[in-house]
């Protein structure tokens, strides 16, 4: 409400994190009217001072839960259970064995880039700065998570082999700050051959982290990282995400989101051809199941694609 953001107007979004103990970028889509959750709203409005509906218009969603917070769920309570039949208390745990149904969400459409849309913000990125340039053309070209781009480090590119080993990634915590973690599963350590135009990207960017290193010296902080802050401290997970946002709505482009350049990259792999395997491997994915499961529409119209095109070669049912 407007009562919030004249509180906060005046005021550093560090002194209310402080205070309030929600992260500044929180802070700052909340200062641009996005909506927030219960929790954090409780949390800045025990913070101003204030009642949580003066300074908040709650909604409550219809939506049901995802099916993976309902997993979540599950497992937690079936540990539950777990623990209380080693301890004696029951004889078995019911959630085990198949007993529980979990419901099947419909599936969502998933927005992807088109080619030309992908042709014209690549295009577009030549004027941006080098450290945006070789963030997206990564996302793109690698169809890297957002985290495993930022937990890159120098010693894992190989220059004369134009190889990229994936082997951590940066995530970011309220109470944490941004810190490295494994990645996501152990299949997502992997290595990805990339074209040589877009090593020719991370020269300059190493070139241009050279410069900076030699400007600012002792106050310089080596992490090895490709992706900093202008100090060399690691770059925060949500700097890419706002910088993309608003470099859309400058250049009048459509916003998806990081992810939906993961998307794209998997989506171009199988149409040129690649086989569920090899896409499941390049994405990093735990099973090749989850790969079907995600892309199970784009594999199909690769499919109908490859039918059609033998049905081309072939003279059955034609007329001569």
């Amino acid at each position: 409400k407007p009562l919030l953001l004249e509180l906060m107007e005046g005021r550093t979004k560090k002194s209310i994190s402080e205070e309030t103990g929600v992260s500044r970028s929180v802070l700052s889509s909340i200062g641009k009217g996005e909506s927030t959750g219960f929790a954090t709203a409780e949390k800045l409005s025990k913070g101003m001072g204030k009642p949580i509906s003066d300074l908040f218009t709650i909604t409550h969603s219809k939506d049901s839960l995802s099916p993976k917070t309902i997993k979540h769920y599950l497992t937690f309570v079936s540990d539950v259970m777990q623990y209380a039949v080693r301890m004696g208390m029951i004889q078995d745990n019911p959630c085990r064995g198949g007993r529980v149904t979990i419901p099947k969400a419909p599936a969502a459409e998933r927005e992807v880039y088109t080619l030309e849309e992908a042709q014209r913000f690549l295009e577009s990125l030549e004027d941006a700065p080098i450290k945006y340039k070789a963030f997206f053309i990564l996302a793109i070209y690698g169809g890297l998570r957002r985290g495993e781009i930022l937990g890159l480090e120098w010693k894992d590119l190989d220059f004369t082999e134009c190889i990229i080993h994936i082997r951590r990634t940066s995530l970011y915590l309220s109470d944490r700050g941004v810190y490295t973690d494994t990645t996501k599963t152990a299949q997502s350590t992997r290595t990805l051959k990339l074209p040589a135009s877009v090593f020719d990207v991370l020269r300059q960017l190493r070139a241009e982290q050279a410069e900076e290193r030699l400007k600012l010296g002792d106050l310089w902080q080596d992490h090895d990282r490709l992706f900093t802050n202008q100090d060399g401290k690691p770059m925060h997970p949500n700097t890419p995400y706002h910088w993309l946002k608003r470099f859309c709505e400058s250049t009048g482009q459509r916003f998806l989101g990081i992810h939906a350049f993961r998307h794209l990259n998997a989506s171009l792999l199988i149409d040129a051809g690649a086989d569920v395997t090899v896409v499941s491997r390049s994405l990093g994915h735990s099973q090749v199941s989850t790969t079907l499961n995600i892309y199970a529409h784009s594999f199909a119209e690769a499919q109908a694609r490859a039918s059609e095109a033998v049905a081309d070669l072939l003279a059955f049912g034609k007329q001569a």
